[in-house]
């Protein structure tokens, strides 16, 4: 099977600061889709300086895609965070979004792809995720790649009343 590459258009880059925007808006038109999921901002704060966020405080990466054929904050088309989880030994993957006309192009792959080969080369043995429930198509991904739901669910007491599914996966499986 061979890896999936990204169309002429799209660059994948790790984030600026300056991205918080476009991330923001990536976000908020992913949400628009569900039932009672409004993007607030003032529950992302992170978003103010994601790259300093992201790397600076939490140790981690975050990439985003661009597509070059699109201009102001809806370039950004995918994003994906990787940070030490509080598990030992444990990575857990955030801000994990690839606009709906992408989604099963191997944008979200490349994506995952670089955020694994990170936590593994950082040393860490597993890959941890949370996603609301809401979100299917993220879960049929997570599945295919090879993570394991985990039993229970936990609520973020949020403006959306959010309720997420826990996620692993062993790097060795990666």
């Amino acid at each position: 099977m061979t890896s999936p590459t990204l169309p002429d258009h799209l660059t994948f880059r790790p984030a600026h600061d300056a991205d918080g925007i476009g991330l923001s808006a990536l976000i908020a038109r992913i949400f628009a889709d569900y039932e009672n999921c409004p993007f607030v901002p003032e529950e992302f704060p992170e978003l103010a300086a994601p790259a300093t966020h992201y790397t600076d405080k939490k140790g981690g990466r975050l990439w985003v895609v661009d597509d070059r054929n699109q201009t102001g904050p809806s370039a950004i088309v995918g994003s994906m965070a990787i940070v030490p989880a509080p598990a030992a030994g444990g990575a857990e993957l955030c801000k994990v979004y690839v606009a709906h006309g992408l989604r099963g192009t191997g944008v979200a792959q490349i994506l995952l792809k670089e955020a694994l080969g990170w936590a593994k080369t950082n040393g860490f043995t597993t890959a941890e995720l949370w996603t609301d429930t809401r979100f299917l198509s993220g879960h049929r991904f997570y599945e295919k790649q090879g993570f394991v739901r985990l039993p229970g669910i936990r609520a973020l007491h949020d403006a959306a009343s959010t309720f997420e599914y826990g996620y692993r996966l062993p790097l060795a499986n990666a």
